[in-house]
């Protein structure tokens, strides 16, 4: 199977091993991943535009489709990926995080550890408790705080390597995200997923 995620930002790309890994869990197998970079052609303005031309880009089984919820309300953002894709009958799963997509990346801090290149750190992160992620006002502010000092002792460590560049790299330490069953915000994620699968599977 081929999923394309479009985002709404570059950062966003961390996402994809989550949606990968939510197939896996329902059983898929031989996952082709694909992140709909579109800054090689002119950005489009408007959210159907830019759904139209990531799949043009990149044709896929099922599309993901991420929006951050921000002040709003989930259903609101859903409603709006649901009405700009009105045009097309493909499959696609709607991917709304509460506040923001590096929220789901604070629920362990065995991974921000190792990237940022300090595994065996002891300091204490001041992670929030994984059951509250979704309450945090500055979710991004919170996890450069943390992946700061994960990197310590010794500021050369930090200066290595950028902080966008030690988020991304967050994923590759995760094996399992189901602690983040926890967050209502994910559990319809699973849920979206599995019923796109079932969907699939019957077609």
């Amino acid at each position: 199977m081929t999923h394309t995620l479009v985002a709404d930002g570059v950062s966003d790309v961390v996402l994809l091993p989550v949606l990968t890994w939510s197939l896996e869990r329902q059983g898929v197998q031989s996952i082709v991943e694909q992140w709909a970079d579109c800054r090689r052609v002119l950005r489009p303005k408007t959210l159907e535009a830019r759904l139209r031309t990531a799949l043009d880009l990149y044709p896929c089984d099922l599309l993901f489709v991420h929006r951050d919820a921000e002040a709003q309300d989930p259903d609101l953002r859903r409603q709006e990926i649901a009405g700009a894709l009105d045009w097309t009958t493909i499959n696609h799963v709607p991917v709304v995080p509460v506040r923001m997509t590096v929220t789901w990346l604070l629920a362990d801090e065995s991974p921000i550890r190792s990237a940022a290149g300090n595994p065996n750190g002891r300091i204490n992160l001041n992670l929030p408790n994984p059951r509250t992620l979704e309450q945090v006002a500055d979710p991004k502010e919170a996890l450069f705080g943390a992946l700061k000092v994960a990197s310590r002792p010794g500021a050369h460590r930090r200066s290595r390597l950028g902080v966008f560049e030690r988020i991304r790299r967050i994923p590759s330490y995760i094996d399992d995200y189901s602690a983040l069953d926890a967050l209502a915000a994910f559990r319809r994620l699973q849920d979206d997923v599995r019923l796109a699968i079932e969907h699939l599977a019957r077609n």
